[in-house]
């Protein structure tokens, strides 16, 4: 499988932060936005990852990120000039995608919950159709929904319902087998004139081929739309790491223990920004897992 990261976007909601910078460079906390959607691929398992933004801000992604070897990772970049909807990073990246089976995630989105891992690697490994992930809210009418049935069974998919069916917001975390880089390329714009990703999982749903896999207590989803969301998500961070000593989305740390990259390579990394917290960090963990020096 192969991951996507759509970090496009304008970021209206942020102005005026956002006007100069792309909100998924933004600080959450102790590191750029977007690490947290690229640790949740590999924590998935997943190498090769395709980061899609606009032609004013890719270089900075590039600068920031560059080929993604340091982290044992091969990333790629492509440009979306448009805001034409989340469905349209499938025709973007359909030379990357090949005939293999893609992930989705929004440069948004924040996930964090134990076994989280273990779960999605088991997704992937069964993967038939479309995966999605659903998160119960208090406000499901801002999201799309997802119902399930009395056997678990995803029977229903409502963008944005008056009276939504159920809690569950199907959040920006999406697994897809091959078959989405058509189902993409044969869509409609929707009256907004994008390329709806409700409408691929629509698709995905008539065939009987979607899943909604729900992510219950212990897990947190969060979004960084809106000056508010952001501090709390950078506060939300925060607390956890320094309660629990553990850094979350360390792109080097999660490089390591997956054996993407070895003791001494992350050693090497942490060294190279020693003088930040997070950099001590980095190497305390390459220590911790044998790095000598």
């Amino acid at each position: 499988m192969k991951g996507i990261v759509l970090a496009g976007g304008s970021g209206t909601r942020l102005h005026p932060i956002t006007q100069a910078v792309s909100k998924q460079l933004l600080p959450v906390y102790d590191k750029p936005m977007i690490y947290y959607p690229i640790s949740v691929l590999m924590l998935a398992g997943i190498r090769e990852i395709l980061i899609i933004s606009t032609p004013a801000d890719l270089p900075n992604f590039q600068r920031l990120l560059g080929s993604g070897d340091q982290f044992g990772l091969r990333l790629s970049y492509a440009e979306q000039p448009s805001p034409n909807g989340l469905a349209e990073a499938f025709v973007i990246g359909a030379d990357f995608i090949g005939d293999d089976d893609v992930a989705l995630i929004l440069g948004d989105n924040i996930f964090y919950g134990q076994g989280f891992s273990r779960r999605m690697q088991q997704e992937v490994a069964a993967l038939d159709g479309c995966v999605l992930f659903g998160y119960p809210v208090k406000d499901p009418q801002r999201y799309g929904v997802g119902e399930l049935d009395a056997d678990g069974r995803l029977v229903s998919i409502e963008e944005k319902p008056e009276r939504p069916k159920s809690n569950q917001a199907i959040t920006g975390l999406y697994f897809y087998d091959n078959q989405v880089v058509e189902i993409a390329r044969g869509l409609t714009p929707s009256k907004r004139g994008e390329l709806e990703i409700t409408d691929v999982n629509l698709t995905y749903l008539r065939q009987g081929r979607a899943k909604l896999v729900e992510l219950g207590r212990g897990f947190a989803w969060l979004d960084t739309g809106t000056h508010d969301s952001l501090l709390e998500a950078g506060q939300f961070v925060q607390v956890l790491e320094h309660r629990t000593g553990v850094r979350i989305a360390c792109l080097e740390e999660v490089a390591l223990r997956m054996g993407y990259i070895d003791p001494e390579e992350c050693l090497a990394l942490g060294l190279k920004l020693s003088k930040s917290g997070y950099g001590d960090y980095v190497v305390a963990c390459a220590r911790a897992a044998g790095a000598v020096g």
